[in-house]
């Protein structure tokens, strides 16, 4: 593969993590700050969601490195072996964490929109929990379709 169209991979991985990590950063302490000023019962549920958020950072940027590191070894030429596939396994328990935890979150979702009487805000949390769910659907097919690739590979290897 050229080593182009992974370079432009690679620099969109980073470009991805980039406005996650700044959030985290700069945004977060600030709302949490202004939470602890009048602490209501909204405040709590908010409070909540960026915890969650927080957390859920983790397991982001462990799948954004897989990432990073399944573009090397497409790279290296690599791409038919068994480390693609343990990234691709990494991706999927990362992407299946962050649905975890948001359907943990998804209560305080709820009465934050009951509280400012937001029924969107639902919504907005079960995006949160289903985007991360076909992120991983997505990473399991591909994570089958590999591993049956590398078997007819390592049989063709065989035969001939």
């Amino acid at each position: 593969m050229k080593r182009g169209s992974t370079l432009f991979l690679k620099i969109a991985v980073f470009i991805i993590g980039t406005p996650v990590l700044a959030f985290c950063i700069f945004m977060v302490p600030v709302i949490a700050k202004h939470l602890a000023k009048g602490i209501s019962g909204w405040d709590y549920a908010v409070l909540g969601i960026l915890i969650i958020v927080y957390i859920t950072a983790i397991p982001f940027y462990m799948a954004l490195y897989q990432a990073f590191k399944l573009l090397s070894y497409i790279d290296k030429n690599e791409a038919f072996s068994e480390l693609s596939v343990l990234s691709l396994k990494k991706i999927k328990n990362c992407a299946i964490t962050i649905c975890g935890l948001y359907i943990i979150g998804l209560p305080l979702f709820y009465i934050f929109a009951e509280l400012d009487d937001a029924p969107g805000v639902v919504v907005v949390g079960m995006v949160l929990v289903f985007a991360p769910l076909v992120i991983a659907v997505f990473a399991a097919v591909l994570q089958r379709l590999l591993q049956e690739a590398i078997d007819i590979k390592s049989e063709n290897d065989l035969t001939v």
